[in-house]
């Protein structure tokens, strides 16, 4: 592979540390106080209950609205373990699977906002270019400590 200034794994390299920046613009950017107290629980809530597939307005129901707490410090600790996780390239293709995953979910949710599909679209394809390039072959702990050869 030709590339200009980088090698081929320290340009995806750059992909995943700009993949893992922005998850933590994620979390950083959230209110925690109201955040943690349940107002983004609330906000997803209520557009669980006007979605158009039924499956998500009762799996919502089913699985977060009766914790919306713990389901509000799953998804901030998600979000800060991704970004650190991608950007210190530690446990790379756990954290891209599952940032895939985070993305998917939201993708799903949020099927009527053009504005986080394209945020949520982007984040997918860099998880997956990240983990089809495997993204943890330069510049990442997982390197550095020879996993995932």
């Amino acid at each position: 592979m030709d590339t200009i200034g980088l090698s081929g794994p320290h340009w995806l390299a750059v992909l995943r540390i700009g993949l893992g920046l922005w998850w933590l613009e994620s979390w950083r950017h959230k209110d925690r106080k109201s955040w943690f107290e349940g107002a983004g629980i609330a906000w997803a809530a209520d557009i669980a209950a006007r979605h158009r597939w039924s499956a998500v307005r009762s799996g919502f129901e089913r699985v977060v609205a009766p914790r919306p707490r713990a389901m509000a410090y799953v998804v901030g600790g998600a979000e800060l373990a991704l970004g650190l996780g991608l950007t210190a390239g530690f446990l790379t293709p756990v954290a891209l699977l599952a940032g895939l995953l985070l993305n998917a979910l939201y993708f799903v949710l949020m099927i009527h906002d053009w504005a986080e599909q394209g945020q949520n679209a982007m984040m997918a394809l860099i998880s997956l270019v990240g983990l089809f390039g495997m993204a943890w072959q330069g510049w990442s702990l997982d390197a550095a400590l020879g996993w995932f050869g």
